[in-house]
């Protein structure tokens, strides 16, 4: 088998003898180029695997070259050379289409990696899964709507770069399994994708969670921790509910991301990471950085690229099937025949504004499954209020009102369920989260934006 080919563009000779010199000794073919002029004139006479190219070259600017490349031989991944420290400029490149970057002085440790990571693009694999709704696919993303099939698209782009991403949406939409089909479509799927959810872990502990500790760093550190970066090295660090980090851990956070270095807590010395960090949240983080909650410079660095994931009420049509297949794993996680749906509970189902997405649908089947007789499930069965009762009732699934428009709609319903849950733990707000199933910053969050005052916890 033929060895890869690598393209070289660099104005400086040194710089390209010593990519020239790496390159060849890890069994990779190279041509080399000095200017924008040299290099198109490589790339019409052959096909590369891989190109490094320098941000600020005689007759132009690299993002140019990124950009003509991913238009016109979109299987070359491109990887930027900048200044060091100058993420704005590599952020600027991976917006353009490079794969990813590194800088001067280049560590050869990072950019042995980052051709490791590049070249595995090219064997073949399960990047073309999710390209097409099929219901009998692998993707795990279901759904037939316009909205899912972009999605999709985009998921698929996503996995050949190693830019950073921030995934929207509310909850139950479907974000992190976003986030994984992005890590197993991608290069790194050989290694770990960890996952940790920003909202759950106290303050005090975030740090160490996340880089590690060494023995004796502090009370009760009895043995050295491997931090959550370090045991994602190599693959893809999912930060989930990112809004809720304290702003004295996004300084840290920052400072990783640009360095590619982590310092465990009572550590003398820094250790090397090679991370694709992606991250999400259900909160504006844009207004979050407004209301000062956020640094504005941690934004840009997660918010290279954003997947949005479309609610359950922007994609009705994908209601029928998204049903039928959480009610096929259903009967097969208790290995029993698949029920039949009444048309009246499809119609139901249809009509509910799903304020929990695609999770609230999967529990209202598997209670509808438990209660259902002889295989059919009714309207009955699914426990959800009659959605043509009165807006007098006051509940959730109850019907809009007249000229109300989706926002304040979808808020008094979010109301009506904070309340319920308030009530029904004696306004204790930390059992009224645990009962929603979401973490106590993220309810009182929502109490504060809805305007509802609820008792104070007790210590």
């Amino acid at each position: 088998m033929d060895n890869p080919t690598a393209l070289i563009v660099d104005d400086e000779p040194d710089i390209r003898e010593l990519l020239e010199l790496t390159l060849q000794r890890m069994d990779i073919d190279t041509v080399t180029a000095a200017d924008l002029g040299q290099a198109r004139n490589a790339l019409a006479t052959r096909n590369f695997q891989l190109c490094l190219a320098d941000m600020r070259l005689p007759d132009g600017d690299g993002i140019d070259l990124v950009r003509e490349i991913h238009e016109e031989h979109p299987g070359t991944p491109v990887a930027m050379i900048t200044a060091h420290g100058n993420m704005e400029t590599a952020i600027q490149a991976l917006k353009a289409g490079a794969f990813d970057f590194v800088s001067k002085p280049v560590d050869l440790s990072v950019l042995r990696n980052l051709v490791v990571t590049a070249l595995k693009l090219q064997e073949p694999g399960k990047q073309q899964i999710c390209e097409d709704d099929q219901e009998d696919s692998q993707c795990p993303l279901r759904g037939a709507s316009a909205a899912m099939d972009k999605v999709r698209s985009l998921i698929s782009k996503l996995a050949r770069s190693q830019a950073p991403v921030h995934i929207t949406g509310e909850s139950g939409t479907g974000k992190e399994l976003a986030a994984r089909l992005i890590h197993q479509l991608g290069p790194r799927n050989d290694n770990p994708f960890v996952a940790v959810n920003c909202g759950a872990i106290p303050h005090e502990l975030m740090e160490s969670e996340l880089f590690g500790y060494k023995k004796g760093a502090f009370t009760g550190a009895v043995a050295d921790k491997t931090g959550l970066f370090v045991e994602a090295n190599g693959g893809t660090l999912f930060l989930d509910e990112v809004a809720d980090l304290p702003l004295s851990m996004q300084v840290k956070l920052l400072r990783v991301i640009q360095e590619k270095m982590v310092r465990p807590v009572g550590a003398t010395e820094e250790l090397p990471i090679n991370v694709r960090i992606i991250s999400a949240t259900h909160q504006n983080l844009a207004q979050r950085v407004q209301e000062e909650a956020f640094r504005q410079d941690l934004y840009y660095r997660l918010n290279v690229i954003e997947l949005h994931m479309p609610s359950l009420r922007e994609r009705p049509e994908d209601i029928p099937g998204l049903t039928q297949h959480l009610l096929e794993n259903i009967a097969s996680n208790y290995q029993q025949p698949v029920p039949e749906l009444q048309p009246a509970a499809l119609d139901a189902l249809q009509h509910h504004p799903f304020p929990g997405n695609v999770r609230e649908l999967e529990n209202i089947l598997e209670r509808a499954f438990a209660l259902c007789d002889d295989g059919i499930i009714t309207l009955d069965d699914l426990g959800m209020l009659d959605l043509s009762v009165s807006p007098e009732t006051g509940k959730a699934g109850q019907a809009r009102l007249p000229g109300e428009n989706l926002e304040d709609y979808l808020a008094r319903i979010e109301k009506d369920i904070l309340l319920e849950a308030l009530e029904e733990t004696g306004g204790n707000k930390t059992s009224a989260a645990s009962r929603l199933g979401i973490s106590f910053r993220s309810f009182r969050y929502r109490l504060g934006k809805l305007g509802i005052a609820g008792k104070d916890d007790e210590k």
